[in-house]
């Protein structure tokens, strides 16, 4: 099966790319992450997932567009439920590139993390997938959670200590105290 896979990151991509692989199917990476915050963190990710895709001979689809401004209208008032429409908003854009680009399914790294709500994203992906005639490919690669770290700094790979948003970033590094 060809499968558009949403990345979020390098070393989030390293598991999911050799279980797809090992099935048998025919991964190509999709690029859009307008929730990653500041600019050159998103910038970093996308140069550390480019060099693993040059290594790995992995294709990557790369969007033109850091559309963060519709990130932030999107979550405004919801910060409590962004993670929800932070996946809607990715996995919506990853559905219509896999039908344009006609790939028989759509996926995402995210599904790598153990800090993602899994249940939620099924959700997402899968009504998604219903609505536009394209299954959603529903794996957990939280499995590989560990080998996926290890070869990651086995690599030299830059891992960022946050999911991403200004909201996580908050929330990993915010202390009251000086």
């Amino acid at each position: 099966m060809k499968i558009l896979l949403h990345t979020c990151c390098g070393p989030c991509t390293i598991y999911p790319l050799r279980v797809l692989r090992e099935m048998g199917h025919d991964p190509t990476g999709y690029f859009f992450n307008p929730n990653i915050h500041p600019y050159l963190e998103y910038k970093r990710r996308a140069e550390t997932l480019a060099a693993f895709a040059d290594e790995t001979g992995l294709p990557v689809t790369w969007t033109k567009d850091y559309s963060m401004e519709n990130f932030f209208r999107l979550v405004a008032n919801r910060e409590k439920d962004r993670c929800r429409y932070c996946y809607l908003l990715r996995l919506r854009e990853t559905v219509q590139a896999a039908i344009v680009a006609g790939f028989d399914a759509f996926t995402t790294t995210l599904l790598y993390s153990k800090f993602q709500n899994h249940e939620l994203l099924r959700e997402i992906g899968e009504s998604l997938g219903r609505d536009r005639g394209i299954p959603f490919f529903y794996f957990d690669f939280r499995k590989g959670w560990q080998e996926g770290i290890r070869l990651s700094k086995e690599r030299g790979m830059y891992r960022q200590p946050y999911c991403g948003c200004l909201y996580s970033e908050k929330e990993r590094f915010y202390s009251e105290s000086p």
